[in-house]
C-alpha cells in the first residue's frame, strides 16, 4: 500500500486536531474512521439512522465504540424528514419540518464544538464525486469537509480493512454496501437476515413492504 495514500490525512491533521466523522458502517467510512483515530487527537463519530435501534446496526456501532473507546452519536438521517412530511413509505404529516444536510452538520458542530467533518467520499465512486473532489481537493475549506480516502481505490480500501482487521457487518457482505435506503432490494436482504429488525422498519414505514414484494416477485 503506497504511503502517498496517507498524504491527505496527514495534511488534514496539520489543519486541526479535532474532527467529526460521518460513520455509515460502510467500507469507506470504516477506513475513514480508523484513519481519523490514528491521526487526530479528538474524534467524534456520528451515525445517521433511518429507523432507530435496529439491532444489526447497533451491533456494528458497539463494535467500533469498543474498538476506539468512544461514543458514536446517533441522529435521524436528514432524509427521514422528507419521508415523513411527504408520505414516502408512510402517511404524510404536514407538521414535520424539513431538515437538510446543512442543518445536520450545523447541529453536530454546535453540539461538539468541532468545525471540520470527515467523510468517506472517494473520487472513483462516481462521476459526481470525482468532480466534487477534483474541484475542492481532499480538503474542502469552503464547506469544512475532509475526505481522507479521496484518492483510494476500492481494492485499497478492502486491503486496509483486511490489514487492520476491521469489522464488516454481514449485511454489507451480502449487499456490497451498508444498509442505506428503503429500496425493495435492500429491505428484502434485511427481511431475510434480520426479520425482527425488518418488522421494526415496517412499523415506522409500513408502505415499504410493497417495494419488497415487488422486488421479490418481479426483481424490480
Amino acid at each position: 500500500m503506497s504511503n502517498l495514500l496517507f498524504d491527505p490525512i496527514k495534511t488534514q491533521a496539520s489543519v486541526t486536531d479535532s474532527v467529526i466523522v460521518a460513520f455509515s458502517g460502510g467500507k469507506d467510512s470504516i477506513v475513514t474512521l480508523d484513519l481519523c483515530f490514528r491521526y487526530f487527537k479528538r474524534v467524534v463519530p456520528f451515525f445517521m439512522y433511518l429507523v432507530p435501534d435496529l439491532e444489526f446496526q447497533e451491533k456494528l456501532l458497539r463494535q467500533y465504540e469498543k474498538r476506539y473507546n468512544t461514543e458514536i452519536i446517533r441522529i435521524p438521517h436528514f432524509e427521514c424528514s422528507n419521508f415523513l412530511k411527504y408520505g414516502s413509505f408512510t402517511l404524510y404529516d404536514d407538521n414535520v419540518d424539513i431538515v437538510g444536510i446543512k442543518d445536520t452538520y450545523e447541529y453536530l458542530r454546535e453540539k461538539t464544538g468541532i468545525h471540520w467533518i470527515a467523510a468517506g467520499e472517494r473520487a472513483k465512486d462516481s462521476i459526481v464525486r470525482n468532480a466534487m473532489i477534483k474541484k475542492s481537493g481532499s480538503i474542502d475549506y469552503k464547506r469544512g469537509r475532509f475526505y481522507p480516502v479521496a484518492y483510494w481505490s476500492k481494492q485499497e480500501i478492502l486491503h486496509y480493512i483486511k490489514l487492520k482487521k476491521l469489522y464488516l457487518s454481514p449485511e454489507q457482505k451480502k449487499l456490497g454496501f451498508s444498509f442505506r435506503s428503503l429500496a425493495g432490494s435492500e429491505l428484502s436482504a434485511i427481511k431475510e437476515m434480520y426479520p425482527k429488525d425488518y418488522e421494526k422498519i415496517l412499523k415506522v414505514y409500513p408502505f415499504a413492504g410493497a417495494g419488497v414484494e415487488r422486488f421479490e416477485k418481479y426483481g424490480l
